[in-house]
């Protein structure tokens, strides 16, 4: 793994030359992303975010940290214990570098710690997934990590808008598997990454795996572009 987004998000906090970073997926072309906007402020995010970060409360995991601005929100202006963690070593560089006092280079399904109130996931927080029949293994390790009253707040996106329909209004979707399972690539200053899947993830879907793993699920808030925010948390014992 060459670790691009990580370079890219580096580069930018220590005024290396930063570039644009170049995404495309295999139902997208290739699109041009400003690093600039990892390193949002809290004004700067999208609604969708600020309302995760509001209900964000106790001893907190930010999962898949980036470049570590929930982090820093949520430590600088609400006094909240959060660990960051990355796969990332360059991103999570730059978290250290911006004053994140616990960022740690770590795989979720290999995270072993202390039980969480908030667990964050955002930013399409289920790309981690990367297929379907993997959500099952990441939401049983999340649960895993969770105190009992704890809640995991996530964020996806339905993208079956990005399908043809035909004139009954069925949509043209693979036959071979989730319409939101992807392979996304990433291009950084010439250099081009092997392709890596990432899941995209409609609430109903999400809903009902997690209904399956004993954890609850509730639809918090809806974005402008197809997005949602959804709380998970573990279910009672009857």
């Amino acid at each position: 793994m060459k670790d691009l987004f990580g370079q890219a998000i580096l580069d930018y906090q220590t005024q290396n030359a930063p570039e644009d970073l170049l995404t495309e997926t295999s139902i997208s072309e290739e699109d041009e992303m400003n690093v600039s906007y990892l390193f949002r402020s809290f004004d700067e995010m999208p609604l969708l975010e600020q309302k995760a970060l509001a209900l964000t409360k106790g001893k907190t995991l930010d999962v898949g940290a980036g470049a570590g601005s929930h982090s820093l929100y949520l430590q600088n202006d609400k006094n909240i214990a959060i660990t960051a963690i990355d796969i990332s070593p360059q991103a999570i560089e730059t978290c250290r570098l911006r004053g994140i006092k616990n960022a740690l280079v770590a795989d979720i399904l290999t995270l072993e710690s202390e039980k969480f109130d908030t667990i964050l996931l955002l930013m399409n927080g289920t790309g981690i997934f990367g297929t379907l029949k993997q959500t099952a293994t990441y939401l049983q390790k999340l649960q895993s990590l969770l105190q009992l009253d704890g809640q995991i707040l996530i964020d996806s996106s339905d993208i079956i808008y990005m399908f043809d329909q035909d004139d009954d209004g069925a949509y043209a979707v693979p036959a071979d598997r989730y319409y939101g399972e992807l392979d996304f690539t990433i291009t950084y200053k010439g250099k081009k990454e092997e392709p890596f899947p990432w899941l995209y993830i409609d609430y109903n879907t999400l809903q009902n795996i997690a209904i399956d793993n004993n954890l609850q699920c509730e639809l918090i808030t809806e974005g402008e572009h197809y997005d949602y925010l959804a709380r998970l948390t573990i279910q009672p014992k009857a």
